[in-house]
Parts: C-alpha cells; sequence; structure tokens
C-alpha cells in the first residue's frame, strides 16, 4: 500500500515513564499524537477502520455508521494520518485509510511502565 498522506506528527524515542525527563520537543510530539486518540469520534474510526473486512475504509464507508457529515469524517482522518496512526491510499477518486499498527504499538510502548514492558516481552 503507498500512503499518500504525510506523516507530521512522530512519536518520540524516549517515553515519558522510562525514568529520564522527556524532552520538551518529544513531549511536544507524543501530545501531538495523544490528541489525536483523545476525541471519541477519532477513537471510533480507528475501531471501525480496525474491524472493517479489509482493515481499511473510505469516508463513504464511516460517515453513516459514525453519524457525522462527511466533511467532519474527513477532517477527523486528517488528523489521525498527520499523527502517523493512518495511511491513505488514493484510489481514483476515493480515499481508502488503514491503521499503522507501528504507530500505535509505539504508544502504547511510550505508556507502559518499562517495569511492565519487561514483563510483558518476558511472556
Amino acid at each position: 500500500m503507498h500512503g499518500v498522506g504525510t506523516v507530521k506528527t512522530a512519536t518520540p524515542a524516549i517515553s515519558p515513564l522510562s525514568g529520564e525527563p522527556i524532552k520538551r520537543a518529544d513531549a511536544e510530539r507524543l501530545a501531538g499524537v495523544l490528541k489525536a486518540f483523545a476525541d471519541p469520534a477519532r477513537l471510533r474510526l480507528l475501531s471501525l477502520i480496525q474491524s472493517a473486512p479489509e482493515q481499511e475504509a473510505s469516508v463513504s464507508d464511516l460517515t453513516e455508521p459514525l453519524g457525522l457529515s462527511q466533511p467532519t469524517v474527513s477532517h477527523h482522518l486528517r488528523i489521525l494520518t498527520e499523527a502517523g496512526l493512518l495511511e491513505r491510499d488514493k484510489r481514483g477518486v476515493w480515499a481508502y485509510y488503514r491503521l499503522v499498527p507501528s504507530a500505535i504499538a509505539a504508544v502504547a510502548d511510550l505508556l507502559t511502565p518499562p517495569r511492565k514492558r519487561a514483563t510483558k516481552k518476558s511472556r
């Protein structure tokens, strides 16, 4: 899949829970990604896309189940794409969105305390 959307926000390499102070720029990047998550409509979009048959969806697939207008859904999808949580694939006149599992996993790792992360990986 060739993502057309550009990632403007990348997660920092260091967790705010690592025991070391997080740099201001890293905190700002992580806050941008978390802001993208921190909206009920966006959380539902991520869930709807993940649960779609091909794990991808277009705006037209998402407007009715979300109960929002096409411009509003497009706005939320743009925010999630810019945060690096979705990738966009343009096919003809339609754009399809798919989750970026590595980005979501990176955020989960950043928010998991190091001791819990070590336990999780050793299982």
